[in-house]
């Protein structure tokens, strides 16, 4: 199975279980691989065959934003679902990271794999 993958994806949302990062936007990074067959974009050069992943960045964060929830974990499930509905993604593996929140760790975050692999 061939992947497009964005990586690094630094998001401003709100997120979080206390009342005071609700009232806050933070910052999430966002790593998600997608299957998909890219083969069938590159026999002619055309994005419209394959995930345009400049529009899914711009959708992970608007979704992101639209929908605030307290957990990360929900977030990532709810995404999730969301891209493999959108863009019928076969499979893909997503990884949500929240750095900065809990002293001494670089980031912590949840990485899930929804769908399955062809």
């Amino acid at each position: 199975m061939d992947k497009v993958f964005i990586k690094g994806l630094s998001i401003q949302t709100t997120i979080g279980f206390y009342q005071w990062e609700k009232e806050i936007k933070q910052t999430l990074i966002v790593d998600v691989v997608m299957g998909w067959d890219t083969a069938k974009a590159a026999e002619n050069d055309e994005l419209a065959k394959t995930l345009d992943y400049a529009e899914i960045s711009e959708e992970i964060a608007r979704f992101a934003n639209e929908n605030p929830v307290d957990l990360i974990e929900t977030l990532a499930e709810r995404l999730a679902q969301h891209l493999i509905a959108s863009y019928k993604i076969p499979w893909l593996n997503l990884k949500i990271g929240k750095p900065g929140a809990v002293h001494n760790a670089a980031t912590v975050g949840v990485e899930i794999e929804r769908g399955s692999k062809i």
